[in-house]
């Protein structure tokens, strides 16, 4: 079967046609991991000649001998099921709308939950941002809550029990449209809590929208342009709150809990899709890419407790 240097595409009829065994998904592999763009060089030696390994698509350093297959060194690396089933669950997490959950992955394809919530976790990790591309123009900004009711817990109660959110909506000049979004777990809502968040993802040059929340007070040193209107229960942000309230309805309708320690993950997952919900069709591509150059990430199970 032959491959395109880059798979496009939304449909699953197209996708089980493209990848048909695991021998089709380590030749892709290899052509990502060893590319014009990304020469062989042996991890061993420096060596930047090779033949042949012992597996398909494999390859053999020349000078020491170091075999190396083309997941070794990525998030793939030591999976506990088929390579193929792995590009089918990158593939529905990555194209489907509102992705789906390690409980329906599991059904799917025939796994131990647990297992597909392992290798969700690293997925959700190849989604962060890249953090180069700050919002810019005008930008709503607030925070929000993620959990369930608490009786006497309201607004920005450091107390409550739910997770706290800070969140960037960019909004575009186009009859009011908006653009990228990102979003942050926090522990407060305070300007040292907002501070990295701005930093990272808002350039200091955007019109930034927040509500009158004295948090955002010390910000206007290095956001000058950072104006500050009554919140009117949402409606002074309408655009940001609809995202809002869309975030809240997907985490309740598919993945009904989600600790402290994974929230971040689920916001990266979901804020990925969203930023490329205008080229769908390379976003499964693109993260088999980030997966391909992004170190193994290792579950640290002392502190994190499964999500669905």
């Amino acid at each position: 079967m032959g491959f395109r240097e880059k798979y496009t595409g939304v449909n699953s009829i197209e996708f089980n046609r493209y990848f048909q065994s695991d021998e089709d998904c380590f030749r892709y592999l290899s052509a990502i991991k060893w590319s014009s763009e990304s020469p062989y060089k042996c991890k061993k030696c420096g060596h930047l000649k090779y033949g042949k390994g012992k597996k398909s698509y494999s390859r053999r350093c020349a000078n020491c001998n170091y075999d190396e297959s083309p997941t070794a060194g990525t998030m793939f690396d030591k999976i506990k099921f088929p390579l193929l089933i792995a590009f089918h669950i990158c593939f529905k997490i990555s194209t489907k709308k509102k992705g789906m959950s390690s409980m329906e992955l599991s059904e799917e394809f025939g796994l131990r939950q647990k297992t597909v919530w392992e290798f969700k976790w690293k997925i959700q990790q190849a989604m962060t941002s890249s953090r180069k591309n700050q919002l810019c123009g005008k930008v709503q900004v607030d925070e929000f809550l993620i959990g369930e009711y608490e009786e006497g817990k309201v607004g920005r109660s450091g107390e409550s029990k739910k997770k706290l959110v800070i969140v960037a909506l960019e909004i575009l000049e186009d009859k009011g449209s908006v653009g990228r979004a990102y979003a942050q777990v926090i522990d407060r809502a305070s300007s040292k809590e907002f501070r990295p968040f701005f930093e990272t993802y808002i350039s200091k040059e955007a019109h930034v929208i927040t509500d009158v929340w004295k948090g955002y007070l010390p910000l206007k040193k290095d956001y000058p342009n950072l104006e500050q209107i009554p919140s009117d229960k949402g409606k002074g942000m309408q655009q940001l709150h609809i995202h809002i309230m869309n975030i809240q309805g997907w985490l309740r309708g598919i993945h009904h809990h989600c600790s402290k320690q994974r929230l971040q993950g689920y916001l990266d997952e979901y804020h990925f899709r969203y930023n490329r919900r205008s080229m769908m069709g390379s976003i499964f591509d693109l993260l088999l890419r980030k997966m391909v150059f992004s170190e193994p990430i290792r579950l640290n199970r002392s502190n994190i407790t499964t999500a669905v």
